[in-house]
Parts: C-alpha cells; sequence; structure tokens
C-alpha cells in the first residue's frame, strides 16, 4: 500500500500531514505533479515531475495505483478513477470517495461546470479551515490504523 498525491493543487499544511504520517507510519508518499516539488529527504517519500498538459498527472496516478492503494486529490473524475481500479481515494478536507458517492459527485460537478459555462458564478470552494486540516489528519490517521485489510470507505 502506497500514497499518492495529486500535488499540484494539494494545500501545503495536507502535505505537511502527508510527510510526517509517511514516517510514522513507514508508509511511501508520492507526490506527483507538472512542476518541481520539493520533497523532504526520507526513504518514503518522493516526487515525481511529469510532463506538463492537461490530466497528464492524473494518468500517472492511475496508471500507477494499485488495489488498496490510496490518492488524495480534489479531483472528482481521478477519484472515480481511482475507485474503480479497488483503490481508496481522499480530499484534503477530509473525505472519502466512494464507488457509492461518486456517481453523485461527478453528475453535481458536471451540472456546476454548466452552470458556468453560461456564466452563472457558482462562487467556488470555500477557503480551506482549520477543521478542514483536523479532518483530514484524522482520517487518514484512520485508514493508516487500518491497514493492509481496510474496509471500503462508505
Amino acid at each position: 500500500m502506497q500514497i499518492w498525491v495529486d500535488a499540484d493543487a494539494c494545500p501545503g499544511v495536507i502535505k505537511d500531514i502527508l510527510f510526517r504520517a509517511a514516517e510514522r507510519a513507514q508508509v511511501r508518499v508520492t507526490l506527483v505533479a507538472n512542476k518541481l516539488l520539493h520533497a523532504p529527504p526520507s526513504p518514503w517519500i518522493r516526487a515525481v515531475q511529469v510532463g506538463c498538459g492537461f490530466d497528464v498527472a492524473d494518468s500517472h496516478i492511475v496508471d500507477a495505483v494499485g488495489p488498496g492503494d490510496l490518492v488524495v486529490t480534489a479531483d472528482i473524475p481521478l477519484a472515480a478513477a481511482v475507485t474503480e481500479k479497488d483503490a481508496f481515494a481522499l480530499n484534503p478536507r477530509g473525505e472519502f470517495y466512494s464507488r457509492e458517492n461518486i456517481g453523485e459527485l461527478l453528475a453535481l460537478r458536471n451540472f456546476m461546470d454548466e452552470l458556468r459555462s453560461t456564466g452563472v458564478d457558482t462562487g467556488g470552494p470555500r477557503p480551506f479551515s482549520a477543521a478542514d486540516r483536523r479532518a483530514f489528519a484524522n482520517r487518514l490517521d484512520g485508514f493508516l490504523q487500518q491497514r493492509p485489510d481496510a474496509p471500503r470507505p462508505v
């Protein structure tokens, strides 16, 4: 089991939580991004820079992820692709994506995209908060404590 991070848009505070968890749980964390990233020196942490282009980082993660791996992403289509491969997906706000909820989340995402394309101001995501950070840390800790035979999150 390893953790893959869609790192281009991942908040720094979430990366810091992941770095500490990698050392504590001795689990590999791989950051994947289109730009050069700094990863602390550790046998458990690495950064992979992929080429520029639409969904190149996402494609790399989907190709590399294995059953039981965890992907940290706010990208709903990426989450859908990895859950199809029997991997887990967790967003930086501490919410798991699952086969049970991904269809509804994709439909909502597509609806909001349609609204924006017609000129409707949909606002955008709320600011990242300390409560989001705590929720992520708690969900990640719970996930790591249950490995390697973690039940599918609902």
